[in-house]
């Protein structure tokens, strides 16, 4: 049972493949998009419930995010009409996202991936608003909004330590600071649980 988030977020993976073996009218795509979409919500909401929060679930969610959204921006880039502002914001969240992991990168020698609520908001917003996009540019523009805002945070949670992160000394060994960043993230997953 303490495996079922784990194995949602490796299904999500799965279902993103999926989408990218259907065509966007179909049926089976919008299916699948549905099922991923739950799955996001589903994964994080278990884990917390069965108290099996873990790194590498953690991981396997920010990956299984990142090739969902990832997929459906090949399958539906074609096909969507969005006014080239829009398409530059998004570049821009994109830069801010990547900047972020480099920092991450540089100051703890991994990649960060924190589970904010602006971030876990702009995912759930995203889901419900691109099959809208097919009729207005005002709810993805909205969710733009949101996730620019969350790009900036996650920045600034990882540059400022505002979560506490311990900086890794240069003479600790890789084992050594794997140890303390995963005491860290434990520590910082259940302050999160006690705020909700």
């Amino acid at each position: 049972m303490k495996h079922l988030p784990n194995i949602l977020s490796s299904l999500r993976i799965v279902g993103a493949v999926a989408l990218l073996q259907n065509n966007v009218s179909s049926i089976p795509f919008w299916v699948f998009y549905i099922v991923c979409g739950i799955s996001d919500i589903a994964d994080g909401w278990l884990a917390r419930k069965l108290k099996c929060v873990t790194n590498t679930g953690a991981l396997l969610d920010s990956l299984a995010d990142i090739c969902f959204v990832a997929f459906c921006v090949w399958k539906l880039l074609p096909i969507l009409e969005l006014p080239q502002w829009l398409w530059l914001w998004a570049g821009v969240i994109v830069v801010i996202k990547v900047v972020n992991q480099i920092s991450a990168l540089v100051m703890y020698r991994r990649c960060y991936f924190p589970h904010t609520l602006a971030n876990k908001a702009t995912g759930f917003l995203l889901f419900i608003a691109v099959p809208m996009t097919f009729c207005t540019v005002i709810p993805i523009t909205i969710v733009a909004a949101i996730a620019t805002f969350a790009a900036i945070q996650e920045g600034h949670y990882i540059r400022t330590s505002h979560l506490s992160f311990p900086p890794l000394s240069h003479g600790a060994t890789g084992r050594e600071s794997r140890e303390l960043l995963n005491r860290h993230d434990y520590e910082i997953r259940i302050s999160n649980t006690k705020r909700l």
